[in-house]
This record gives structure tokens, sequence and C-alpha cells, in this order.
């Protein structure tokens, strides 16, 4: 029975789950709560990953670049279109979860009936202040505290670090780049537990907060879709169109095996040959290029879950009733790309990054019990999104760099 369980795709056995869900929450009613901390325990165990993947998978990425020498005519170029592009994603999120607050798409607290949850009080710390906390005085600390931006400078200095040592800092190197992988299985396993998770928690949305409260979720869903699909139809399009100088209809055309596996398996990771492949032999570009950026993106080019992590702190803040200034707006822009690039390219990555950015805003963490339900569905266009990003930055330098056969790529007909 175990081994037929097994059998099932993750995708298949979460969204069976969600179905489940909602029907017994809406039959079972209030008491549905009484399950909630299956929810919960899985809730718990993704937020006991957040600081391992986070310094590990930073390190183990920057260190990937190989030599800062290599941040030049090609890794200079890819990481500022990815950072350029993350940016513009987390704010494409935000535009959209505010529309959707101010447009009534995302219910308020009152009008959801929320339940009463632990709120972190807003940070009103000057600018000066916040400059001088990105400093850890203590990394140990930072760790156990869960502090986010002295978590990730200190991450991102090791991984300089490493760079700068060269051969001295390969052994050193490797043990991030295993600690990577090894928070990456860990990562898989607690994702065994989503069907459980889902279940529950969905059953406690429908069954206490009802119809509302999945309508939310739907709209969620649907501005996830619409999101990714504006980056992928406009940014990437425009990328491939205006710096590249390439036909956007056939960089797209030959991207599409990636696409198709991305989006099946929701993970980055698993989608790296076919995307490499499709780089190299429909789009034309050189292999020393494809290999380099498209193995950097994908482990720092996020920008469909930016984006999400951009929306999703909006609907958390709407129906828990938290006022977010300006000031945090921008805290969400940095810790959405920055956390982006520190989550790993496999299914779920981003529930695990949510636990960064919601903390720092002020969002409560109980928003992705709300949102966990419905993870797997957003997760497989992000990751759609994430890995047509990858292939477009690729092209992009390649093209930049004069590493790229464009009739190869025009004439490409087996995709």
């Amino acid at each position: 029975m175990l081994s037929v369980w097994f059998r099932i795709p993750l995708w298949q056995r979460v969204v069976g789950a969600l179905i489940l869900g909602v029907a017994v929450g809406l039959f079972w009613g209030p008491d549905a709560e009484s399950i909630k901390w299956i929810g919960d325990f899985f809730i718990k165990a993704i937020k006991m990953l957040v600081v391992p993947l986070i310094f590990f998978s930073l390190v183990a990425g920057v260190a990937a670049i190989g030599d800062l020498r290599k941040l030049g005519a090609v890794g200079g170029r890819a990481v500022i279109l990815f950072v350029v592009s993350g940016q513009i994603a987390v704010w494409l999120g935000l535009a959209l979860g505010t529309g959707a607050i101010n447009l009534g798409l995302f219910p308020s607290k009152e009008e959801l009936g929320t339940p009463e949850v632990p709120t972190p009080a807003p940070n009103e710390t000057t600018a000066v202040d916040m400059i001088l906390s990105i400093v850890p005085e203590s990394p140990v600390q930072v760790m156990a505290d869960v502090a986010v931006l002295p978590l990730i400078v200190f991450s991102l200095l090791i991984g300089i670090g490493i760079l700068m040592a060269k051969e001295d800092g390969e052994p050193v190197q490797k043990i991030f780049d295993s600690g990577a992988i090894v928070m990456q299985k860990v990562t898989m396993i607690v994702m065994e537990l989503t069907p459980f998770g889902v279940f529950a928690l969905m059953a406690w949305v429908a069954g206490t907060l009802g119809i509302d409260a999945l309508k939310a979720l739907s709209w969620l869903v649907v501005l996830n879709y619409a999101g990714c699909l504006l980056i992928i139809g406009v940014m990437y399009s425009a990328m491939i169109k205006l710096i590249a100088r390439l036909p956007v209809r056939d960089f797209f055309r030959g991207i599409v095996d990636a696409i198709a596996v991305s989006y099946s398996t929701a993970s980055s990771n698993a989608t790296l040959p076919v995307t490499l492949r499709c780089a190299r032999r429909n789009l034309g570009v050189s292999n020393s290029v494809a290999s380099f950026v498209i193995s950097l993106g994908a482990t720092i080019n996020m920008n469909g879950t930016a984006m999400y992590l951009g929306l999703a702190t909006l609907f958390g803040a709407s129906i828990f009733g938290v006022d977010l200034t300006w000031g945090q707006y921008f805290l969400i822009s940095i810790l959405a790309t920055l956390g982006a690039i520190g989550a790993a390219g496999i299914p779920g990555a981003g529930l695990i990054m949510m636990a960064l950015v919601f903390g720092a805003v002020g969002v409560p963490l109980e928003t992705i019990a709300f949102v966990a339900g419905v993870d797997r569905i957003m997760d497989m266009m992000r990751t759609t999104t994430n890995v047509s990003g990858d292939a477009a930055v690729a092209t992009t330098v390649a093209s930049m760099t004069n590493e790229i056969d464009v009739e190869e790529m025009i004439s490409a007909d087996d995709v």
C-alpha cells in the first residue's frame, strides 16, 4: 500500500488532498479545527528548514560563480539581468497584491473573520539603525533569532570569501555544496508531508472561514498565474527583442520542452538538463555560456518566486489586518529578491522563503497555513517562469557577447 502511495506523483497527491480537504471542511464545519494541528506540524517542519537552507544555498550559489574574474563579460551581465528582473518581478507582485486589496479581491480581517494571532510590532528603526543591523555581531545569534538581513549578508560574505580564497577555498566550497544538496534532500523529505498538511489546513480553512476564504485563495492563484504570464510574456519578450535583438517567437519555440518539464515537475533543478539542451541545440547558445548562466540561474534566478513572495505578503497583510508602509514595501522587495536567490530549486521552496519575508515586516506566519493548500498549483507556474528566465538571460548574454549561433536558433525545428 505504501509503495502505491509513493508511486503517485507528489503534485497529484497534493491536489487530491486539497480537494478532499475542502470537501471535508465544508461538511464538518468549525469542528474541522480539531485536525489543524496536523497542518501546524507541517508548517513547523517548514520553518525548521529556513536558516540552514538559506545559509547553505546562498553560500553555494555565490561560490558557484567559480572565479570573481568570471563576473566580467558573461557573469556580470547575467547577474545584473537576474537582479534587475528579480526586482521588477517583486514590484509586480506588490502591485498586483495592492490592486487586489483595493478591488476587494483579498478580504480584510473583518470581512473574513480571521482568528486573532500575535502580530509582531511594526519595525520603527531608522535607516541608520537598519544599515547597522545588517552586520551580524554574532552569526550564531543571528541564526538562532532567524534575523533575515544579517543572515543573508553573512552568507554572501562567506561565498565571496570562498571565491577570493581560490584553491584554498575549494575544500570549504565542497562542504557548502554538499550542505546545499543535503538540505535539498531534507526539504524533499519534509515536502512528503505536504498532502497531509494540505488536507488538514484546507479542511480548517473551509470549515472555519467558509466560502469567502476559498474565494480569496482562488484569486491568489489567479493573480499568481497572471503575474507569471506577465513576466514571461512581457519582461522576457522585451529582453529577447530589445536587448538580445532576436525573434521572440523562435525563442519560445526553442524552450517549449523546458517549459513542459518545469510545469510538470515544479523543480528548476530537475529541469536543468532539459533547459541546457534547449539553450544549446535550439537557441544556438554556446556551451560555455549556457552551462555557466543557466546553472547559475537555477540557483539564483527565481523571478516567479520573487513575484509570489510580494503578492503573498500583501495577501497575508490583508487577511490579518496588517498595515504596511512604503519602507516595508522596499524591505519586502529586497528580502523577496534575496530570499528567492536562497530558495532551493525544488517543489515547495517558496513556502520556506515566506517565513523570512513575513517575519521581517510583521505579517503573521499563520499566512503560510492559508496558502499552503494551493501552493503546489502556483508553484508549477512559478517554476516555469524561473526556468524561462534562465533561458532568456542565457540567450541575451550570449547575444551580447557574440556567443550565439543565430541561424541555428531561427532554423531549429526539433524542439
